[in-house]
């Protein structure tokens, strides 16, 4: 394949310059410079290698690993690396350990991340396992302690890695959303992105030229390789990914890094650099990519579900710049990334290339760019916000107490909504408000209206709902539309 146009230099003559000290390798921002100065055609003659690097969360990473047999040996039907579940459905003594899972006693503090940043560290890891037993795995129970000398095989497999791009979160509703995009502020009170931009690997071959099974790549610190398309691989929405894998034992924990999200859970920062080999001038124009031509959505997480609605594209650029402009205002934006890890996971690269300690390989097969990424199929019907909510009865704001009980006894409801008169929500009274508004003797109504509102709309899944009534020990949500006017309301009742 040679989407990029004219042959400037193959494989093995690349490879050969590299044995002999005097290939010409830049990082992905040096080329931009290079392009700037030289134009396309001298780049594509003079530069024969282009480096690139990320550093941030992916959470589609893990390690299979390999204990070696116990005697008597044991079939694991159940087992924990630092008290992080891991998954055994393999041979007798393999197990998967994901970076999002969390430990049983420390949930949101410790996963299976930090259990592989331990392990690369030199760090002993407990395990723990059980077994249904059998006659050739007679053994029960195993209570012990492990280094990664001590295993056979360590192997990084991160099904889903080195995103092309991601979008750009932020918060329109009235409470602070804790996700894998970070901790997001209400009413777009901050904004938070991910990836390297101009740096990231498949910004820089996005037609996948020269990336694909067998391209082998930098990995946590050592050298892997990339064994085929990642999962939800979508090339047509600039959204590609990869599945990578590399030996633990070659790998730091300066490149593996165990994280956790308040209130979301835990993961993992996975350093992955490639190497652009410069086979013609298309890729030398591809590896010249600026951050100002890479676009992506500015997404409201605020609107809990899978189609959230796009506010606008904004380029890299502005995203590092850090602030963004929305709604005619400067909102902080910030890098769940790091820049200054990437930039030196394209650095380290280009070292072991110019030291001829990694030499290029072209891939076996090259990536799909015209897969399509496909949500879940349901085969049942979810139920919305909508299907079960009935009419609010409303109040105004300037209402009397006595008009508000008598409403409550009338229509046989525990909740008024209160509304201005263009039916804006204002607050909520329940019953329970009434009854102790008699009991302080209370006359202004406003004085024991809830103001600070929880609320739903007509699209959100009955689950989230029922979990938004959980976490606030509430018993209903008034329904509102885009511009905060009452549309209904759901209670306990209807959900049950």
């Amino acid at each position: 394949m040679n989407i990029g146009g004219n042959l400037t230099k193959t494989y093995s003559e690349i490879n050969k310059k590299i044995k002999n000290g005097n290939a010409i390798v830049v990082t992905a921002e040096e080329m931009i410079r290079i392009v700037d100065q030289k134009g396309i055609k001298v780049a594509a003659e003079e530069v024969d290698v282009v480096t690139t690097g990320t550093f941030g969360p992916m959470c589609s990473s893990g390690a299979f690993l390999n204990f070696g047999h116990t005697d008597p040996p044991i079939k694991f039907e159940h087992m924990w690396l630092n008290d992080v579940h891991a998954y055994h459905g393999n041979a007798a003594v393999d197990c998967y350990i994901g970076c999002t899972r969390m430990a049983d006693v420390r949930p949101f503090e410790y996963g299976g991340g930090h259990v592989i940043e331990d392990l690369v560290s030199g760090k002993y890891i407990r395990l723990r396992g059980n077994s249904y037993t059998t006659d050739c795995y007679p053994l029960a129970e195993v209570d012990t302690e492990f280094s990664i000398e001590d295993l056979n095989q360590a192997i990084l497999c991160n099904p889903r890695n080195a995103y092309q791009r991601y979008v750009c979160a932020i918060n329109s509703s009235d409470r602070t959303l804790y996700t894998y995009m970070g901790k997001l502020l209400p009413h777009f009170g901050n904004a938070h992105y991910s990836g390297a931009g101009c740096l990231s690997p498949l910004n820089n071959d996005p037609d996948y030229e020269t990336i694909g099974i067998g391209t082998r790549i930098f990995l946590g610190g050592g050298i892997g390789y990339v064994i085929g398309e990642g999962t939800q691989h979508n090339p047509v929405n600039r959204l590609g990914t990869l599945f990578v894998k590399g030996d633990l034992k070659q790998m730091t924990p300066e490149y593996l890094r165990g994280v956790t999200y308040e209130k979301y859970g835990t993961s993992m920062f996975v350093g992955i650099g490639i190497p652009i080999p410069i086979l013609n001038e298309g890729l030398a124009k591809k590896t010249a990519i600026r951050d100002e031509e890479i676009l992506t959505e500015i997404v409201d997480y605020g609107v809990p579900r899978r189609d959230r609605p796009n506010i606008k594209q904004i380029s890299y650029k502005e995203l590092k710049s850090g602030y963004i402009e929305l709604n005619d205002n400067k909102v902080k934006c910030s890098s769940l990334s790091s820049l200054f890890y990437a930039r030196k996971i394209a650095e380290t690269l280009k070292k072991w290339i110019q030291e001829g300690i990694f030499y290029l390989n072209p891939p076996a097969e090259t990536l799909p760019t015209d897969t399509v990424f496909k949500p879940m199929k349901m085969t049942s019907k979810l139920k919305f916000v909508k299907d079960l909510k009935k009419d609010a009865e409303i109040c105004y704001e300037d209402c009397d107490i006595k008009i508000v009980a008598e409403k409550i006894i009338k229509e046989n409801v525990n909740h008024i909504v209160i509304t201005d008169k263009e039916n804006h929500l204002k607050g909520i009274v329940t019953s329970f408000d009434i009854t102790r508004a008699i009991a302080e003797d209370a006359h202004d109504l406003a004085s024991i209206i809830t103001k600070r509102v929880i609320t739903t709309y007509d699209d959100e899944p009955i689950s989230n709902a029922a979990r938004k009534m959980k976490q606030h020990n509430i018993s209903a949500l008034p329904v509102i539309d885009d511009n905060e006017k009452v549309t209904g309301i759901i209670t306990s009742e209807e959900l049950m």
